[in-house]
């Protein structure tokens, strides 16, 4: 995910086609399922959730009309583009069918699970949030949605998110700004903004998200819930709406780490049993030449304090330097963003019948995302990435920058890099330009996604967990990076850290 790199403040265009379209028919709740019950039930684990309905304490019918409940009660946040709840029942209906016939539930058996709209539904239009896409429904579920449905789960929608995934604010011109669920007025992060809002507000325990630059991670820090950019290639991603093939990767967002551990044991098809690593003699490597300069005061206040319950347990915090790091992320991330999109994102259009072709799409997108494309993107276009600045960044760059990092964690022998997520809590929504950090003006780009800008281009795992609010109630996240393929220990590490920071409290109702 990458920003426009002149965006302007802006105007939202919230009229008919910006509202969330919540599909035919009623929610057909059995009578006695009320307002409390519902309350209680999307308060539930995925983890629990699961083991109720597999052994019928819960019917999936039930569990799924309270998480309708919950969205219908959400649906100024935005953070669904469209949603069905007569087929969300309907699927439901047909789990409780299968185990009354003694079928075995799959791991994620009657779950439902929002879906970012820019990952291939069968049942539902995948419109990557831009305009020339509205009504495109693809003939098959992308890969991880296939993995998701054949362990017994249920599509809960398509999520809102930033247009084409191009930007970190999710104020989407064409369908509406997702707005944070603990601060309206404030935007929940992107590009995955939608399944952060819905997870943070309780509409669903578990959701899809994708992260090329941080649209995993800096929705999970701006909403206070768990978000796990895997290794890259980890996870299936075609049937995706595409960035770069050398960055994009899917991931989960949900409240708690085991939920986390439950996603990719499906999707990495990885079911050994996890548990909690023991934090007594962990070594956390703390950079703070790049991660922790020019931090807002708040963020700074809430990381020391969660660094500070880390080494109480036992965590060893490893001090070092990694000069040549920001010259590297320079050097590597947008040009390989910006040259492979034009062609990765043709090629998408084209493998799944879309009936556009990208020039089509960009010529429809909103004013801002249209702006960007034509003036760095589109071939001819004045800030254009170059064929020999792009192999430069490919084939020179980002090899050193994964050797640099590699290097780093043989050196220091760290299990993991921590860090605040992002250099801010979340800003106000149309504050996308400079930012005000403690009476400095900050671009916006940097203040969100320097700290996240490494992990994904080097195709590291990293898991962000809330660390804490800001005097303001706004949620503050930490960030664990591991080495490449190290993800299941990386959980591990995340479900020991989370015994020690907790869980936020709730966001208003």
């Amino acid at each position: 995910m990458s920003d426009p790199r002149d965006p302007s403040r802006r105007d939202f265009i919230v009229g008919a086609s910006a509202v969330v379209a919540l599909g035919t028919g009623t929610l057909d709740a059995p009578a006695a399922h009320g307002s409390a019950v519902a309350t209680a039930l999307s308060d539930l684990s995925a983890t629990e959730a699961v083991a109720q309905m597999a052994s019928g304490e819960l019917s999936c019918e039930q569990y799924a009309a309270a998480l309708l409940e919950r969205c219908a009660q959400i649906k100024a946040l935005n953070a669904f583009i469209s949603l069905n709840p007569a087929q969300v029942l309907a699927d439901a209906r047909q789990r409780d069918a299968e185990r009354r016939a003694g079928h075995s539930p799959g791991p994620l058996f009657g779950l439902p699970i929002p879906v970012k709209d820019s990952v291939n539904t069968r049942d539902y239009p995948t419109t990557a949030g831009t305009p020339a896409l509205r009504y495109f429904r693809p003939a098959a579920d992308a890969p991880l949605v296939a993995s998701l449905r054949d362990a017994g789960a249920i599509v809960l929608g398509k999520t809102n998110l930033h247009e084409l995934s191009y930007g970190w604010t999710s104020n989407n011109l064409s369908y509406g700004a997702v707005h944070n669920p603990y601060d309206p007025q404030r935007i929940p992060g992107g590009s995955s903004g939608g399944t952060a809002a819905a997870v943070a507000a309780h509409a669903a325990p578990l959701g899809i998200a994708e992260d090329t630059e941080g649209s995993i991670r800096v929705p999970a820090a701006l909403c206070g819930i768990v978000g796990l950019r895997p290794t890259t290639g980890r996870y299936p991603t075609s049937g995706c709406v595409p960035i770069s093939p050398l960055f994009d990767q899917a991931g989960p967002h949900a409240r708690c780490v085991a939920d986390v551990a439950l996603f990719d044991r499906v999707v990495a098809k990885d079911r050994a049993p996890l548990a909690a690593a023991d934090l007594r003699g962990v070594r956390l490597g703390v950079v703070r030449d790049y991660w922790f300069v020019g931090l807002d005061r708040e963020v700074e206040r809430v990381t020391a304090a969660a660094l500070s319950k880390l080494t109480g347990a036992g965590v060893m915090l490893v001090e070092s330097r990694l000069p040549g790091l920001q010259h590297l992320i320079d050097a590597a991330t947008l040009q390989v963003q910006d040259h492979d999109v034009r062609v990765s994102l043709a090629q998408y259009l084209k493998a799944y019948g879309a009936g556009i072709s990208f020039e089509q799409l960009v010529a429809q997108a909103s004013p801002d995302i249209r702006t960007y494309f034509a003036s760095n993107i589109v071939a001819g276009a004045k800030h254009q990435i170059t064929e020999a600045a792009y192999l430069k960044a490919r084939d020179e760059a980002l090899p050193a920058l994964r050797t640099l990092l590699l290097d780093y964690f043989t050196r220091e022998r760290v299990d993991a890099i921590v860090f605040p997520a992002t250099m801010v809590a979340a800003p106000r929504i149309g504050d996308e330009d400079m930012l005000d950090i403690d009476g400095r003006k900050v671009p916006f780009a940097v203040a969100i996604a320097r700290n996240i800008d490494p992990g994904s281009t080097a195709g590291l795992p990293g898991l962000v967990l809330p660390a804490g609010l800001t005097a303001q109630g706004l949620p503050v996240s930490i960030e664990l990076d591991a080495p490449a393929g190290a993800d299941r220990r990386l959980i591990a590490l995340g479900l020991a850290v989370e015994k020690v920071l907790g869980h936020l409290q709730a966001p208003p109702a």
